[in-house]
């Protein structure tokens, strides 16, 4: 019956990506909600974290890379159950952090403009942590490669690349642990592409059909707009061009590539005392709530969380 039950999972997931929407499929992911909600679907305490940096696996420390280390930990000092997500940019030291490989979830290929790239995962405990943090890497995309930019101090050209790999490869990711969030945090622009993604592509699957998505505002931005042809990048099967005409047909820069997160985010948190006012009017003026926890300790994030969580 186990071995059943997976095997329906898998098939309907499957069928639901291509746009199939079966009868059949439509009953039976009716069906597995009522019935194994509690070990398969959305859990009121998984709460998934999407972020483009944590401490401590980069030299400099800032505020921002504290409270990504910290928020997972808390949550599960308080019943929450959390996974988290970053990429393995190439300055992660693998032998001072005890990262390693995991095959079982890492091989599967994502095809971004034409080119396949395959995905890899790895994984590393903080130590005087009970917490795990998943790693989102490829040799060409993140491994031989220092965070955002150069030696020189100049952004990659293809960082909009990075951003559609790292985004979907959580999302495939965590499909593949079969772990079902019931709310998603993402933090750092790289991480901007989830809310669209759960919404449209991942929200038909059984494990993100009911997750709430949150973004962060901080105050680290890109300089260098991504490509014209970024939003037919990022469009896969789900995904729609009038989805994404917000940034079709032009450089997007920082404003434009978060806008989009804004309308496909649930809230928006703001997480440092500098930040992008203008991104904060439009999430207000799209009835978007807007939550200021700048210097706010934890347990006003834990109270936000199980408001959120509460409201499934």
């Amino acid at each position: 019956m186990q071995k059943n039950l997976h095997f329906s999972i898998f098939f309907c997931t499957f069928a639901i990506k291509l746009g199939q929407k079966c009868g059949f499929c439509k009953i039976f992911v009716k069906n597995l909600r009522q019935n194994y909600g509690g070990k398969y679907m959305i859990s009121a305490n998984r709460i998934l974290f999407v972020s483009q940096e944590i401490s401590p696996f980069f030299e400099e420390q800032t505020p921002v890379r504290l409270l990504n280390r910290m928020l997972p930990e808390i949550c599960q000092n308080n019943r929450f159950e959390a996974r988290t997500f970053m990429p393995k940019f190439g300055e992660i030291n693998e032998r001072r952090h005890q990262l390693h490989d995991v095959i079982r979830l890492s091989g599967m290929n994502l095809a971004i403009d034409d080119t396949d790239h395959p995905l890899l995962i790895k994984v590393a405990s903080i130590q005087g942590a009970r917490m795990q943090i998943y790693f989102i890497d490829n040799e060409d995309l993140f491994h031989r490669r220092r965070g955002v930019k150069d030696a020189f101090g100049i952004e990659y050209p293809d960082n909009d690349v990075r951003t559609i790999f790292f985004c979907r490869g959580v999302l495939e990711t965590v499909e593949k642990l079969r772990w079902a969030p019931g709310l998603i945090q993402c933090s750092g622009w790289m991480s901007a592409l989830i809310p669209i993604y759960v919404k449209k592509a991942f929200g038909g699957t059984p494990f993100f059909a009911d997750s709430k998505v949150i973004i962060t505002l901080d105050d680290n931005e890109y300089s260098t707009p991504f490509s014209s042809h970024f939003a037919q990048k990022l469009v896969i099967d789900g995904i729609m061009g009038s989805d994404v005409r917000t940034v079709a047909d032009m450089p997007v820069g920082y404003e434009e590539l978060m806008r989009l997160a804004i309308d496909y985010c649930e809230a928006v948190i703001i997480n440092t005392p500098k930040y992008n006012s203008r991104l904060v009017n439009y999430a207000e003026n799209r009835g978007k709530p807007v939550y200021n926890l700048a210097g706010q300790d934890a347990d006003k994030y834990m109270a936000l969380y199980s408001n959120l969580l509460e409201q499934q």
